[in-house]
């Protein structure tokens, strides 16, 4: 038992700094929670909760490059991120535990790819898209909602948002992000709390982690190497990937 606290306070700790820095930190809680024996569903809805306050401890360490963006309409990012993160998470509370397992592997390959895009694919493929005002808002609400339902590469897809309208400051893009990430998740912790489907005492043991690893992350971040971090949490998602495609669809399943 010792043991496991122990191994789910580390996996917590690294998704705290991993958030902060390049995002992919359910890769470490989801999967760390599901192999310490707790169910998909609760498992899902423990990690959102427990990364919550340290992706709060994380825009809070950003607040100075979020309050420099001129060109987005914070409050309207704010708003749509709220109800699309709810929205996701009440979709979670219908689903059936059965259902989500099967479910996991297809959304940890679909946040894998998202991951690799987001990072790797460089500027020219960014290039023949682009977003307007409207379409940009659009899009971060699609991304709520699959933020409050899983979460598993909202930090990409959010990345990629910003910058198909036109942002090209990372460390503000990289502080938005994690605000928005943040509320949405505060939205989905509060119907996720609601429902009884959090396994508690991880949890919380998971938060502390989670708080020290996101300020250190975000004070940190503009002194690591984004693009190795980068690469250990491609190379954890492709792994991690085929190990729950394995476990759900392999031979004697």
């Amino acid at each position: 038992m010792i043991l496991t606290f122990a191994l789910l306070m580390l996996a917590a700790f690294a998704a705290g700094v991993v958030n902060a820095v390049a995002g992919g930190g359910a890769f470490l809680t989801f999967p760390a929670l599901i192999f310490a024996g707790v169910p998909p569903l609760a498992a899902n809805a423990s990690s959102t909760v427990a990364l919550f306050p340290g992706q709060g401890a994380s825009a809070w360490t950003y607040r100075r490059d979020i309050q420099s963006i001129t060109q987005v309409n914070v409050p309207a990012f704010v708003a749509v991120s709220l109800v699309g993160g709810l929205l996701g998470a009440l979709l979670l509370l219908f689903t059936s535990n059965e259902a989500f397992a099967r479910l996991v592997p297809f959304l940890m390959l679909f946040a894998t790819l998202v991951f690799g895009w987001g990072n790797f694919a460089g500027p020219a493929a960014l290039k023949r898209y682009s977003l307007g005002p409207t379409a940009v808002l659009a899009t971060q609400f699609l991304i709520s909602i699959y933020g409050g339902y899983f979460g598993g590469g909202i930090g990409f897809l959010m990345l990629a948002a910003l910058t198909l309208f036109g942002l090209r400051d990372i460390h503000a893009m990289n502080g938005l992000k994690i605000m928005l990430a943040t509320l949405m998740n505060g939205a989905a912790v509060v119907a996720f709390a609601g429902a009884g489907i959090v396994r508690w005492p991880e949890t919380l043991a998971m938060m502390v982690a989670g708080i020290v690893g996101g300020v250190l992350g975000a004070k940190g971040a503009k002194l690591i190497d984004p693009k190795l971090i980068k690469l250990g949490v491609l190379a954890l998602g492709v792994v991690l990937t085929l190990v729950f495609f394995w476990r759900q669809y392999g031979p004697g399943m």
